[in-house]
């Protein structure tokens, strides 16, 4: 059976990579760890993720192909002997899409939140002129 989408449409072409996008989310829409997204002005967003015992080693930040990954890792101690155990070590993989023109600018980990930085960078919007050719350029094109 085939899947429908609205990004078939000729009106869009050049979208495919929004469906992309799209499906990305949808695949990450785990629980853990939370997080909150902060506008902190009309041009940065902060990411805020609760990660409660990870230590910044324990933790890796990448950006691939216009996503922002996040992963953790942290190893039990063996030595350790719990008569409880509630509070597991555990591995985790976190994602978000970027938008065009999004960047990374910097991270840092206090108390146990790790807050990622981002900023939209700015431009003026471009005009150009598109050349029409016609049949008889493009003959005299071959000419040569």
């Amino acid at each position: 059976m085939s899947r429908i989408s609205l990004f078939n449409s000729p009106l869009l072409l050049g979208f495919e990579q929004f469906e992309q996008a799209i499906d990305r989310v949808s695949k990450s829409a785990e629980g853990y760890p939370p997080y909150n997204v902060e506008q902190l002005s009309e041009n940065r967003l902060r990411i805020t993720l609760a990660l409660a015992g990870f230590a910044a080693e324990d933790l890796d930040i990448q950006t691939e192909d216009r996503q922002l990954v996040i992963r953790g890792k942290q190893t039990d101690d063996k030595d350790r002997v719990y008569l409880h155990r509630g509070i597991a070590a555990r591995q985790f993989h976190r994602s978000f899409v970027l938008a065009d023109g999004i960047e990374v600018i910097g991270a840092n980990l206090d108390k146990g939140l790790l807050h990622i930085d981002l900023e939209r960078q700015t431009s003026e919007p471009k005009i150009r002129s598109i050349a029409i050719s016609t049949a008889a350029v493009k003959d005299k094109r071959k000419e040569r």
